[in-house]
């Protein structure tokens, strides 16, 4: 991955409704791709720590 190119899902389609990804100084950015000034920044861990409990149903109650 770039460390300057955001890069979105190909579930995504044409769709400008998602959430892009990149790689900068060593972190993981993320942003919806319709709100671009708010970005979240995290650790690969903390991403692959979120993504497994993602993953495995423990934030389904938010739905």
């Amino acid at each position: 991955m770039n460390s300057s190119a955001w890069q979105k899902s190909s579930y995504s389609g044409s769709n400008d409704e998602c959430v892009e990804v990149r790689k900068t100084d060593g972190l993981i950015e993320l942003r919806e791709s319709d709100e671009g000034d708010v970005i979240v920044r995290t650790t690969r861990l903390n991403l692959a720590t979120f993504l497994q409990a993602a993953k495995a149903g423990e934030f389904d109650h938010l739905t």
